[in-house]
């Protein structure tokens, strides 16, 4: 195939305890470690490979947001990917917004495959690769555990709340990954220093032709789960069952 497209969001890092601003308009992010989606670290971790098997001449990141962005690109071209595309936009991008720019990239570029993580884990949306293979036309697999391709078609077995499920979808088509897939790699630092020179292409939603969305959602304010209480010792199932009944579970 000729090109694999792959979409990585630049958010919190996981490994970060979260705070919520003291007005409750937000998070607060100054200051504090950024990196790349883990769920799409995995998908580009899969184009890569997928690469390396000589299944794909190259390997194109996008991520669409503001211009801090291009950190978690460079961390991208670090591993492997060949080029980057940050389309620049100041502010929230909903789902519907991010599939249209994802739709003008694959019709740009003609991707075979287009990776995404099934979810980021700022918002938990999960909805971009569904929608953008709604728009393209093309088949989708999501929360996929493994993928294989052979003869213009993938075979992708993913995780539903029976177990798993194998399914079969014609190239080009949208795949969503999930945790099981793969492990990524680890950057070092000859690889940070040989991304430096590879290519990063700054755009915007108006050069791709995509309208200028309307806010459709809007947050009114953000709080901080509520603090859990102690827990309580009980001497004997008698206690225990008092307890519950105290508190009207039973």
């Amino acid at each position: 195939m000729s090109c694999i497209l792959v979409g990585i969001k630049r958010v919190i890092d996981y490994s970060v305890r979260v705070r919520v601003k003291p007005d409750g308009s937000g998070v607060v992010s100054d200051g504090v470690k950024m990196s790349i989606n883990p769920f799409d670290e995995i998908a580009l971790e899969e184009a890569l490979r997928i690469k390396e098997r000589n299944l794909a001449q190259e390997v194109i990141v996008v991520s669409i947001g503001s211009g801090e962005a291009q950190q978690q690109l460079r961390t991208a071209l670090a591993m492997g990917a060949d080029r980057a595309i940050l389309v620049q936009v100041d502010g929230p991008v909903e789902p519907l917004t991010a599939a249209q720019v994802f739709l003008k990239l694959a019709q740009q570029r003609q991707p075979q495959l287009v990776i995404l993580g099934k979810q980021a884990i700022d918002n938990d949306n999960g909805q971009t690769g569904q929608m953008l293979a709604a728009l393209w036309d093309r088949p989708q697999a999501t929360f996929a555990s493994k993928l294989e391709l052979e003869s213009g078609r993938a075979r992708v077995t993913r995780e539903v709340d029976a177990g798993l499920e194998t399914i079969e979808v014609d190239l080009p088509a949208v795949v969503t990954v999930d945790l099981r897939l793969n492990e990524p790699r680890y950057v070092k630092l000859p690889d940070i220093m040989k991304a430096r020179k590879k290519p990063l292409e700054i755009t915007t939603l108006a050069e791709l032709g995509v309208a200028v969305p309307a806010q459709g959602l809007r947050t009114s304010n953000f709080a901080p789960p509520a603090v859990r209480s102690r827990g309580v010792m009980v001497k004997d199932t008698a206690e225990l069952v008092a307890a519950l009944e105290q508190r009207g579970v039973l």
